[in-house]
Formats: structure tokens, C-alpha cells, sequence
């Protein structure tokens, strides 16, 4: 019998002992598994906050390139809502397994509210290029038609050039005869009475016809004007002339004497005639007389 007691008391002991050793193992198993579920709840925790903080980045960016006031507006807003989920985030404990929670699923908000505003920003790019784009052309167009404009311009004022220039009248061989009291040619300057000029003007189909005014300018040596009777328009300024006429211009080649009349004392030298029609010297002459 006491052989029997000392046997079960064995058992007793052996049964308490292996008890013992597989309670302090299920402990242990307990807490390394309590440690690893907080090690993957702090790194949910921390790519949380990660994708807060980048939420609230790209919020900032979209902002940079909008013009419209009510989006920024909005965009702002929702960066606000970004930032201060994060700092709610950052500021729990990591038992809070009730709030985390919580914040995760507005995470999920903030990023499909944030995939929305993507794509109207996207839209709103993409209608901003096109009429970029547009105005574009139409300032390219615009700088064509005034380019175009400009030299329609610049060849009408050539051709107007050249048709003024082609339709001025010209005076071919321009002779001046100095005649004496009795109207034969004077050989000595102090017995000129009277210059005869002729001269002949030229065919011009391009010119107008009708009447015309004809001054002849005769400069003495000295280039003082010789009988001066008046004065016309030359190049912005009026000057002198020693005789006048009109005369009707019918296109056809055309033969013109004027007269100037000498009442004053005459040098030796060269006299020079010029010959003006529509404000314009059409042909010249000159003529040498000895004192």
C-alpha cells in the first residue's frame, strides 16, 4: 500500500510538472503573437499616415495649376481635411484599435474623393490645352492675315509709286534762247531783252489729261532766279519761278514755249532753266553767255 502511494503521488507530481511546462509555453506563444500583431499595426499605422501626408501633397500640387477659384477652393478644403486626419492619426495610441480603424476607412474616403478631383483636374487640363490651342491658331492666323494685310499694303503703295512715278510727266530737249531788243539771238549777257524756253513734253499714256500749269525756273550764275513773277510748291516749300503757264495735256508728245521777259542787269555765266509740272521737275536746260 505505501509502495501504491508513493506511486500515485509520482504521477501526481509528474502530471503537475508537465502542466507547468505546457502552461508557461502557451504563455510564451501568447505573447510573441500579441508582439507580432502590434508590429504589423504600428507598420498599417505608419502607411497610413504615409498615404495621409501624400493625399494632402498632391492636394497641394493640383492647386498649383488651377486658374478656377471655387476648385482651388475646394481642393484646399480637402487638403485641410487630409492634413488634420493625419494629425489625428499621429496623435492616437496604438491601442486605439477602434479609432485607427476609423481613420482607415476615412482614408478610403479621402482617396476616392481625391481620384475624383484627379480626374475633373485632368478635364479641366485638357479643355484648357484645347482652347489654349486655339487661341493660339487664332493669334497665328491673326498674325498671318496682318502680315498678309501689310504686304498688300506695301505692294499697293509700290504700285501706287510706280504708277506716279510712270504717269509723272516728262520735258526733253530744253533750250533756252536769249534774244536781244530787235529778237535776234544776243551773243553778250548785257544785250538779253527776252529768254525764249522750249522744250517738249513727252507721250504718256499713263499720265492724266486735262489742263496743266507749267513754271519755268530760270537761275542766273549767281542762282538767283531771273524775273522772279511769284512763287510756287516744291517739296513742302514755296520758291520762286520767271514764268507761268497753263496748258491742256492730251497724253500726245506736246511742244511748249514760255517767255521770260529781262528788265535788270545781266552777268556772264551759265543760266540754268528748270521746267516744274504737278509739283514736280520734269527737265532742265542750260545756257552759257559771255558779259
Amino acid at each position: 500500500m505505501k509502495n501504491f502511494t508513493h506511486a500515485l503521488l509520482g504521477l501526481v507530481l509528474a502530471a503537475a510538472a508537465t502542466a507547468a511546462v505546457t502552461g508557461c509555453q502557451s504563455n510564451s506563444d501568447k505573447d510573441k503573437e500579441l508582439n507580432e500583431l502590434r508590429q504589423l499595426a504600428e507598420m498599417d499605422r505608419r502607411e497610413m499616415e504615409n498615404q495621409y501626408a501624400e493625399f494632402a501633397a498632391q492636394y497641394g500640387e493640383m492647386k498649383k495649376d488651377i486658374k478656377d477659384d471655387s476648385l482651388v477652393a475646394r481642393l484646399d478644403a480637402e487638403q485641410r481635411r487630409a492634413e488634420a486626419l493625419l494629425k489625428e492619426l499621429q496623435s492616437l495610441k496604438t491601442n486605439s484599435a477602434a479609432e485607427i480603424l476609423r481613420l482607415k476607412k476615412e482614408l478610403a474616403t479621402v482617396r476616392a474623393v481625391l481620384r475624383d478631383y484627379i480626374r475633373q483636374v485632368d478635364s479641366l487640363q485638357q479643355i484648357n490645352q484645347a482652347l489654349t490651342s486655339e487661341r493660339d491658331e487664332a493669334r497665328a492666323e491673326a498674325a498671318r492675315t496682318r502680315q498678309e494685310n501689310t504686304t498688300i499694303s506695301q505692294r499697293n503703295s509700290q504700285l501706287s509709286e510706280q504708277v506716279a512715278v510712270a504717269s509723272q510727266l516728262n520735258a526733253t530737249g530744253v533750250y533756252i534762247f536769249p534774244a536781244k531788243k530787235n529778237g535776234k539771238q544776243a551773243k553778250k549777257s548785257k544785250d538779253i531783252t527776252r529768254f525764249t524756253v522750249s522744250f517738249t513734253i513727252t507721250r504718256n499714256v499713263t499720265a492724266a489729261t486735262g489742263m496743266r500749269t507749267v513754271y519755268v525756273r530760270l537761275l542766273k550764275p549767281t542762282q538767283d532766279v531771273v524775273s522772279n513773277s511769284g512763287t510756287f510748291q516744291y517739296e513742302n516749300k514755296n520758291i520762286g519761278y520767271s514764268a507761268v503757264k497753263n496748258i491742256e495735256y492730251t497724253g500726245e508728245e506736246q511742244k511748249v514755249t514760255l517767255y521770260v521777259p529781262v528788265s535788270e542787269y545781266l552777268s556772264g555765266g551759265t543760266y540754268t532753266a528748270y521746267i516744274f509740272v504737278d509739283g514736280q521737275m520734269i527737265g532742265s536746260g542750260s545756257l552759257t553767255m559771255k558779259k
